[in-house]
């Protein structure tokens, strides 16, 4: 074929239906309220406004606008992309940007367009783009894409991303114009006209700049050029004459012009070195005397970063600046800011506008620097940049110093600032040669460049030259380390237009006559007609020009179909585009514009614009726009994928021609239709391989659809079979006449044939030899490459079931050039897929001798053809396999399926990585360089084999990785599947915990993509606790919700506590928004008054009660509620009234009968805040605007609110609150907001070492404040909660300053006046407990405070004895004693004491220390014990119990040992021992120990620990009871111990709701008379809180930080009225919350979203008390602590495995944890849940018990549905296994379905469903001998492969198998019966096959392939000689070891090939004999 394609020729394409175009964004604006539009809508009448769609009547009204509004109108498109998958719907975005307004809308072909954000804002808009920044994600390099769309006003550029974030990024100077680039924005500066003149040489200004992102600093932009002079030298990217024109992102490069030269340069856009950053900051002292000069770099930087202070001299004289402030009286000059040398700069236009300009708001900008300089928006932006640079030569430093209005401050002559870093480099790639000679005219600025790619993959920059009318395209080539861009050839091609077309890769040119082109990369294509736009008409008589209407399509004379394909010739048809000629002859044709009767001429194409996809719009004379698709290269897969074969071997300028060629004729006007498409590739495509398409009958049948038609397709003529004369005109004025000369492919009358006679008589008889081969056609000599390709896109279809359609029409076109290929074993391959397809072809063409040397014979084709089937085949039964040929990128399916087999069959774990090459070879091709794979280390296989488990879980997850999914192996034929089928089995029955989404989604486990896919029980609306509730008791009160409880996630309690109703008793328990009940009798003697006192009494009593409440509500319902930023959180309120029966009357405190404390309420209210507050979870949203939102506007409420603070510290949020709310709330002096806040902050930085907040709380400490500083008056609580904050911030951390002020602290001195000598006991207790966490666990090695002495210090704190000398900065402080109190010069134990204990306890934490322990011990001699109170003991034995913590024992005799020896003997003998300090050290030491087995074991819910406990709180109780033993200790003392006992057991019991504790915690509930104070209230129900922590959500922690928070919170001296804090601050008690930790398990149904029960197996690791254990545990539960465990399993048979393995990392199991604890678990089919079938009687195995075969019949399909939810397996019983009328003569077929069905339930694989019905089917025709083609037995052969290689291995792997059923053997033998009793009636016919004779083309036939497929015997043609005859079975075995045939396939062969040597009779027994094996 001559080089048609590159020239003028007349070919046309016929573009896409016209449409057209208005931007969305217009319309919307038309009703959008802005100046903009209400100034178009007066200028313009009203009767052109609305004019038929707006269009052409906008156009026209536009055109009056003045100019300067017209320019504000621009848009933007694009291909959406916005987190849209490939196969969805493609769609365009529109970007229209009009006055203030900015419109962002979507719209595809399926569904309008409408706005997706539209953004007005105060200034014209210059620019608006869309941008990507990257935003680094952490610490290793992870960057994520944020989508975002840049408004550009003349000072600012607001950003708005997405997701939704909005910044604004202030302008340091005016900006020309924005580009979006890989890595962020370049912004080009505008240089002010005289910028350039005043400057001296060599001072020039950065140009370019970058902003990486949004909040980042602007910073200069370095280039690199490659100049000849300079070498390769770095500098700022500051030449004025650089402008840039164009920028990418992938490449990520940048096209420039430079104004002087007026050359196009490229540069490549990276991130700068570090050299390079170095080499352009080092800046020389001499003044810079280079050609681009850099000005010294703390110059420049003083430039860039100088913010000019408001305090520098000449600040308010600027922002006074009028007119005529300055030297001359124009407005805000330059000088204003630098006076540079008296000569005066014009300031930018926007420059004074913006001293005043209120648009970058004070607080964005202070927000972005955090430096108050930046405060003043009129000076950051204009003093950075607008000033020139200077160097500092002499006269500038005069001019400097002497100008008037300097504004500048001094910084520019002392640099301090550090210098801006560069972030990207511009590198020079490729420049254009500039225009020299008499050519003199130089190039204009491109004003349109673009990237285009052609259908090779050839890649050009094109850029549009206007002045020149000329596209230049420069090709360019990635090196190979894709790197670098390497530019090739310069091709000019001449065009006024032209724009890119992705999608068909190519792109539309606009000629300068007017005429559209298509072009591909620089290769032409064709013109193309618009049909509608303008029709052109032709009469072949005569050419004068007239109207006519306007016509749908060009139609042929002759009644052309609209499949055949037209030329429209160009000499005798008007230009289809109207050019515009300069002569006369103009054509006026209508086009559908006429009804609006324009006045001008015909509207010519101006210019293209907004290409997107293959669609692009015209802009068209007269302002119109149209919007016109051009059609892609194929509809069709199968087209498409043959034109990728075909490209992919040709060489390069062979396959453009064909594509191009291709195109063409597809695209013809009037062009085929879909279906026609395949029959017209095929007759191209064989035309161009040198064949007369015309003379095969098979393809001359192709083109006759519609018939009689006389137009016959490309290149081919025919004897006419009568038409009109008009078609003969036709035909010679063609194209086609014309090119006959040129191209002689096959002429008129065939050229191959000598003589008439012979022409004809080959039409007549079918079979002729003349059929020769046109070797002069273009593709001929690369027959043999094509048509392997080929082969292998028929395999690859193959495999695909949505394409194998496609196959069947390629193996046609296959079979032919086979045949003349004379590849017989090919063709014999084809015959055997489609045997009574092929049979119908016998024509072959011809090929002599030479024409055969003609031809390329590659090296990969070989005789043996490649079948993917037999491959996959062969690596079942374990044959010896070599690598199967694949086509990279086309035969995917292919390579997976291949790969697939030899990783999981072939058992060669390195198959997907190293060793690709052993199984596929991939072919290099014409224009792809063999880069074969990439080059692995070949590991050696000497690993032996791995276990198939081990296979299957390497298979999913690599078929995962390549994208492969369940819709992808749907589609894979039923029996290759099946070895892919059965290791996601495999998978599925144990799969790991970790895998990803992808893979979980690929086994089928959606309880685990569920896990994977994180989500938690009350935040997602579909997940659980969406209020469905299990049946709780209805509400009786309307106000049952306001008790603050109404969130615990009823439907997990409900599981967790199914038996009883004890959630709603301890809501009961808790509630304190409801009155009390207050019975009190009225006795006679009683009067009225009276009466009401003791009732008021009684009230008082009670609200003791009520008041310690909230402490234990807010442990009940911890972490339950996920607040609505919307609403305030709801606070219950602390009800303080009752209600008298039996009138109901009202009791009321207030009354003024009784005197009631003052401030009685005000720490109740703190802890009913706190108690609010601790409702939200950590994982909700809040903000710091909420927060604020939440404060109450009456003061009596700011109590509630700081409680409401401390809590979000204790759940985290208080760290979002911002810094000027925290100042704001701790300057208002509220005490009780100081407290909350302090502890809230620093529970929030729990361990953090936070400056911040450490300064934060010194300021409260005294002790830390230098010595010096003015006395604070800071509230003695706000101390306490100070100094437990220092711990709090430190804990853990061993931090000597504090630790040593702390020391001191527990000691701290009275002072002189009233200071520190009230609730003394509370500071030195926190100073303690602080100090304790500050070294927490440390023990003995703490370091760097050996000479602190720690542990001495305290021990004499504990001890009492001299006081040492305050040493240090606090010296001054304590010098003069208290008037108050008289200390002396001894320690006073009462105060240091317990702190000193619990500090000593803390330090030695778990540190089995016995040396400290000793020390704690309890005296053993009376004299002793007198000396030291008995509480202290409790603490004694608590501080030394958990210092030798694993001496700790959960028993009885173990708590008693801890009484001393004098004590046991003494309780029982009274003489002279004082028995009330025995008795109460006694109780003290027992409720001490007790506290210790509580913390050694908390949230265990260890038996024996309870046990324990339990026994010694009983008998704390009995001595309550007898009033002689509590008289002798002290009812007081009593109560103490028992409520310490309570809480060491509910701490043991936390979150389980144990029953017992429950009622304990009742029984005291109801006792609120005698000596029942507000402290014991708050003990008891903080037990009941523990015990129901978090709803049974959360448990109890013993890691160290727990422990020291539940030492605090649960310190044994509670207060004893509700204003009491003088030995422990009340706000410590919530401090508990800081030791919970979820452990809850919940499982939820994945199907139905429900929480439901399941059987956990956990294992503990092995410790020193036990050996590795296993528990069962029926889930919902509560976990052990995760480092005891080993792992946790979902145990079957009801629910899906599931193993979590803990020894590997617990984060899984943490993060499962704390979203709640929901672990997603599918329900097996056949299993009931345990909440429907408790002991799993009703499931469906459970009726297989004695056999499985009464299984299958008892089996009943009707019930399928409780069995499983699967809707594929429900559909198929109700339509399949019914027994329905038409049904009934077939019951077999009802058993056969029916048992299928059940094999799907309890094997638990429902998707073998289908290839179950497959097999079925397959036999059924098989029998019935119906099968077209021998697909199906291929598979059935496969399957059988499988299920033999499965059964060969033993019954050891027998159970693990997919394939377990007796349905299989079954069907093979029915199928092996089939083909036997085949066999015996037709062994002639195999004969006649193996001898090679000719077959007819019958039904028999079809059998005879299906039984070679089956029985797989290879192509035996040349082979038969060797087979018959044998005399014996082993001659015939030995003779057939060559040819692969399985022995049991042989065997049955036997009949037929011995009977020619021993004649019939021989053969009766061996029909048998083959059944056998």
């Amino acid at each position: 074929m001559s080089e048609v394609v590159y020239e003028e020729t007349a070919t046309m394409i016929a573009s896409g239906e016209l449409q057209s175009f208005v931007p969305f964004g217009r319309e919307h604006c038309r009703n959008h309220p802005n100046a903009f539009n209400l100034q178009l809508r007066e200028l313009q009448p009203a009767s052109e406004l609305w004019l038929s769609d707006g269009a052409a009547g906008l156009v026209g009204s536009l055109q009056e606008v003045s100019l300067q509004e017209r320019e504000r109108e621009c848009w933007q498109l694009r291909k959406g992309c916005m987190g849209v998958r490939e196969e969805d719907v493609e769609f365009e975005e529109e970007l229209y940007t009009a006055g203030n307004v900015v419109v962002w809308s979507k719209g595809s072909r399926l569904q309008g367009s409408s706005v997706y954000k539209a953004f007005t804002v105060d200034s014209p808009v210059q620019q608006a783009l869309w941008c990507n920044f990257a935003v680094p994600q952490n610490k290793n390099d992870e960057e994520q894409v944020e989508q975002t769309v840049c408004v550009v006003q003349s000072n600012c550029v607001n950003v708005h991303t997405v997701t939704g974030k909005d910044f604004i990024s202030p302008l340091p100077f005016q900006v020309s114009n924005l580009w979006a680039t890989k890595f962020g924005l370049l912004l080009e500066r505008k240089n002010p006209p005289t910028d350039a003149q005043l400057s001296p040489p060599g001072e020039s200004l950065p140009t370019v700049f970058s902003m990486l992102h949004p909040l980042d600093e602007i910073a200069p932009v370095v280039c690199k050029p490659t100049s000849i002079f300079e070498g390769c030298r770095v500098q700022y990217a500051s030449d004025p004459a650089l402008k840039i024109v164009f920028s990418c992102c992938q490449p990520s490069i940048v096209v420039s012009y430079d104004t002087v030269q007026g050359t196009h340069s490229v540069w490549a856009l990276r991130k700068v070195t570090h050299d390079e950053r170095s080499s352009v900051l080092r800046c020389p002292l001499e003044p810079m005397g280079t050609p681009l000069g850099l000005m010294t770099s703390g110059f420049l930087t003083s430039h860039l970063r100088n913010v000019s202070r408001l305090d520098s001299p000449g600040g308010p004289c600027v922002t006074g600046l009028g007119v005529g402030t300055g030297p001359s009286s124009s407005p805000l000059h330059y000088s204003a800011l630098h006076s540079h040398q008296g000569r005066i700069l014009t300031s930018s236009p926007g420059f004074h506008s913006r001293v005043h300009s209120p648009n970058i708001s004070n607080m964005a900008a202070l927000s972005r620097s955090h430096s108050p300089g930046m405060a003043a928006p009129s000076f950051t932006g204009a003093a950075r940049f607008n000033t020139s640079f200077q160097t500092l030569s002499p006269r500038g430093h005069h001019a400097l110093l002497t100008s008037p209005n300097i504004t500048m401050n001094e910084s520019v002559l002392v640099p301090e600032m550090e210098p801006i870093i560069p972030d990207l480099c511009m590198e020079q790639l490729w420049s254009e040669t500039a225009t020299g000679g008499y050519q003199r005219e130089m190039s204009s600025q491109a004003s349109k460049v673009f990237l285009t790619s052609d259908l090779c993959e050839n890649r050009y920059l094109c850029f549009l030259v206007e002045s020149h009318q000329q596209l230049r395209c420069v090709k360019f080539i990635e090196s190979n380390d894709t790197s670098q861009l390497i530019f090739a050839s310069v091709t000019t091609l001449s065009a006024k237009d032209a724009a890119p077309l992705e999608n068909i890769d190519a792109m539309l040119v606009l000629e300068a006559c007017g005429s559209l082109v298509l072009y591909t990369g620089i290769s032409r294509v064709s013109k193309v007609f618009v049909p509608g736009f303008l029709s052109p008409t032709f009469n072949l008589a005569n050419h004068t020009s007239h109207l006519c209407t306007p016509m749908e399509n060009v139609s042929t004379p002759a009644n052309a179909g609209s499949r055949h394909i037209q030329r429209l010739d160009e000499s005798v048809m008007p230009s289809p585009v109207s050019e515009r000629r300069g002569s006369n002859f103009k054509h006026h044709e209508a086009s559908f514009l006429d009804d609006y009767t324009f006045p001008q001429v015909t509207p010519y194409i101006q210019a293209l614009r907004d290409p997107v996809c293959n669609r692009v719009t015209l802009e068209l004379s007269n302002g119109t726009l149209l919007r016109i698709s051009l059609p892609e290269i194929a509809t069709s897969e199968l087209v498409r994928k043959c034109l990728q074969a075909i490209r992919f071997i040709l060489p390069k300028e062979a396959a453009m021609k064909v594509l191009v060629k291709w195109y063409n004729i597809y695209n013809a006007p009037g062009g085929p239709s879909a279906h026609a498409e395949w029959n017209l590739f095929v007759t191209c495509f064989m035309t161009l391989l040198g064949y007369n398409t015309e003379r095969l009958a098979w393809t001359r049948n192709l083109h006759f659809e519609v018939p009689l038609s006389p137009v016959i397709a490309a290149k081919k003529a025919r004897p006419s079979d009568g038409g009109s004369d008009e078609d003969m005109d036709y035909l010679l004025g063609s194209h086609y006449h014309r090119q006959m000369i040129s191209q002689p492919v096959c002429n008129l009358v065939d050229s191959c044939c000598t003589t008439n006679t012979d022409f004809f008589s080959s039409i007549s008889a079918p079979i002729s030899p003349s059929l020769r081969l046109d070797s002069s056609a273009a593709l001929f000599p690369h027959i043999p490459a094509l048509f392997y390709v080929l082969h292998l896109l028929y395999q690859e279809l193959q495999l695909d079931e949505l394409q194998r359609a496609g196959a069947s029409s390629l193996v046609c076109l296959l079979q032919q050039l086979a045949r003349d290929l004379q590849l017989d074993e090919y063709v014999d391959l084809y015959w055997r897929d489609y045997p009574s397809l092929i049979s119908g072809f016998l024509e072959s063409c011809l090929l002599d001798q030479a024409q055969i040397s003609q031809m390329q014979r590659p090296s990969f084709l070989k005789a043996e053809p490649p079948s993917v089937f037999s491959w996959l085949s062969s690596c079942l039964r374990g044959e010896e396999v070599g690598p199967f040929p694949f086509l990279p990128g086309i035969c995917q399916r292919t390579r997976l399926l291949v790969l697939s087999y030899a990783l999981y069959i072939i058992g060669d774990e390195y198959a997907t990585s190293s060793d690709v090459s052993k199984y596929l070879s991939k072919l290099s091709a014409g224009q792809k360089a063999s880069a074969g794979e990439p080059a692995y280390r070949r590991q050696s296989n000497v690993k032996g084999k791995p276990s198939s488990q081990n296979l299957a879980e390497q298979l999913v997850v690599w078929l995962t990785s390549e994208g492969f999914t369940l819709k992808d192996l749907e589609s894979v034929p039923f029996g290759v599947a099946l070895p892919i089928r059965e290791a996601i089995y495999h998978c599925r029955e144990q799969p790991c915990s970790d895998w990803s989404e992808e893979v979980c989604l690929l086994i089928g486990r959606q309880d685990l993509t569920k896990q994977a896919h994180k989500m938690t029980l009350a935040n997602s609306k579909t997940s659980v606790g969406t209020g469905l509730s299990l049946d709780t008791p209805a509400t009786t009160e309307a106000d049952e919700e306001e008790d603050g409880m109404s969130d615990i996630i009823q439907e997990v309690t409900g599981l967790i506590w199914s038996q009883d109703l004890r959630v709603q008793e301890v809501r009961r328990l808790l509630q304190s928004s409801r009155p009390v009940r207050v019975s009190v009798v009225q006795l006679p003697e009683v009067s009225d008054h009276e009466y009401i006192e003791e009732k008021e009494n009684k009230l008082l009593q009670l609200c003791q009660r009520t008041m310690a409440l909230p402490v234990g509500r807010g442990l009940f319902t911890l972490f339950s509620y996920h607040p609505v930023p919307t609403e305030p959180l709801p606070v219950p309120k602390l009800n303080l009234t009752g209600r008298a029966p039996p009138r109901n009357t009202m009791v009321d405190l207030n009354s003024g009968n009784i005197d009631v404390p003052p401030n009685m309420t005000s720490w109740p209210s703190f802890h009913n805040g706190v108690a609010a507050g601790l409702k939200i979870a950590p994982a909700s949203q809040v903000d710091s605007a909420w927060i604020a939102y939440n404060k109450p506007k009456s003061p009596e409420l700011a109590n509630e609110y700081a409680g409401f603070l401390m809590a979000l510290g204790l759940n985290g949020h208080l760290t979002k609150l911002a810094t000027l709310n925290i100042h704001d709330y701790l300057t208002k002096g509220h005490e009780m907001t100081s407290i909350g806040l302090l502890l809230g902050v620093s529970s929030a930085k729990l361990g953090t070492m936070d400056m911040s907040i450490t300064r934060l709380l010194s300021i409260h400490i005294p002790a830390l404040l230098p010595p010096t500083s003015t006395e604070l008056d800071v509230p003695h609580n706000v101390q306490v909660a100070a100094v437990i904050g220092i711990g709090l911030v430190y804990q853990g951390t061993g931090h000597r300053h504090n630790a040593e002020v702390l020391l001191s602290e527990i000691g701290r001195p009275p002072g002189p006046e009233m200071e520190y000598c009230t609730d003394r006991e509370s500071y030195s207790l926190a100073a303690g407990l602080a100090l304790g966490m500050v070294c927490l666990g440390h023990g003995s090695n703490l370091i760097g405070m050996t000479d602190l002495n720690v542990p001495e210090q305290l021990y004499q704190y504990m001890v009492g004895g001299h006081r040492r000398a305050q040493a240090g900065a606090n010296r001054e402080r304590h010098k003069s004693p208290s008037y108050q109190i008289k200390e002396g010069d001894t320690i006073n134990v009462d105060v240091t004491c317990p702190g000193a204990t619990l500090a000593l306890a803390m330090i030695y934490l778990k540190t089995n220390n016995r040396s400290i322990a000793d020390w704690l011990k309890a005296p053993d001699t009376m004299f002793l014990l007198d000396f030291i109170k008995p509480e202290f003991l409790l603490l004694r034995t608590l501080a030394r119990c958990i210092i030798m913590w694993d001496d700790i024992l959960p028993s009885t005799e173990w708590v008693k040992s801890n009484v001393p020896q004098i004590m046991r003997v003494n309780i029982a003998s009274s003489d002279d021992v004082n028995i009330e300090t025995l008795a109460q050290a006694h109780d003290y030491i027992i409720a001490g120990a007790c506290m210790a087995v509580g913390f050694r074991f908390a949230g265990s819910a260890n038996s024996d620990a309870f046990d324990c406990l339990y026994k010694f709180a009983r008998s704390f109780m009995k001595i309550m009871v007898l009033s002689a033993t509590a008289a002798v200790t002290g009812y007081y003392n009593v109560q103490t111990g028992l409520s310490m006992v309570l809480l060491a057991l509910s701490m043991v019991m936390a979150g389980t709701g144990n029953l017992q504790v429950l009622q304990l915690c009742r029984f005291l509930h109801k006792r609120t008379s005698g000596e029942m104070n507000y402290g014991f209230h708050m003990a008891h129900h903080m037990a009941l809180g523990l015990l129901f922590l978090g709803g049974g959500r959360y448990t109890l922690s013993t890691s160290n930080s727990a422990i020291a928070a539940l030492l605090c919170a649960l310190y044994p001296h509670f207060p004893a009225h509700s204003t009491d804090n003088r030995y422990h601050l009340q706000a410590l008690r919530h401090l508990a919350v800081l030791a919970a930790e979820p452990r809850l398990l919940v499982p939820v149904d994945v199907d139905s979203l429900k929480p439901c029960y399941a059987l956990l197996e956990v294992t503990y690791k092995p410790t020193q008390w036990y050996e590795e254990t296993m528990v069962e545990l029926m889930a919902p539960t509560m976990l052990p602590e995760l480092h005891l465990l080993k792992r946790v399993k979902v145990k079957g048979p009801r629910y899906w495995e599931l193993t979590i393995d803990l020894s590997r990392e617990t984060q899984h199991l943490k993060s499962i944890l704390t979203k709640d604890g929901v672990l997603y678990v599918k329900l097996r089919a056949g299993q009931l849940p345990y909440k429907d079938d408790p002991q799993g009687w009703k499931s469906l195995m459970a009726s297989t018990v004695n056999h499985s075969n009464s299984g299958v019949r008892s089996f009943k399909p009707d019930a399928i549905s409780t069995f499983t939810s699967e809707p594929a397996l429900v559909s198929f019983a109700e339509l399949f296994c019914k027994t329905s009328e038409g049904m009934k003569h077939r019951e077999d077929t009802l058993m056969l379905f029916s048992a299928m069905l059940y094999e799907c339930v309890t094997q638990e694989c429902p998707e073998m469903l289908p290839t179950y019905i497959a097999i079925e089917q397959v036999v059924g025709a098989l029998r019935r001998g119906d099968l077209l083609q021998t697909f199906p037995l291929w598979q059935m052969r496969l399957v059988g492969d499988l299920w033999d290689s499965r059964v060969l291995r033993g019954p050891v792997r027998r159970h693990v198998a997919l394939l377990t059923s007796e349905f299989l053997p079954f069907m093979k033998n029915k199928v092996d019966a089939a083909m036997d009793s085949w066999l015996t009636e037709n062994s002639s016919l195999l004969r006649s096959y193996m001898r090679g004779e000719p077959l007819c083309k019958d039904a028999q036939s079809m059998m005879l392939a299906c039984f070679l497929v089956y029985r797989s015997i290879p192509c035996l043609r040349n082979t038969h000689t060797q087979l018959e005859g044998c005399s014996s079975l082993g001659d015939l075995l030995s003779r057939s070891s060559h040819l692969g045939i399985p022995l049991r396939d042989l065997l049955r062969l036997l009949p037929v090939l011995l009977s020619s040597a021993t004649g019939p009779h021989a053969l009766l027994g061996f029909p048998q004999h083959a059944n056998l094996c």
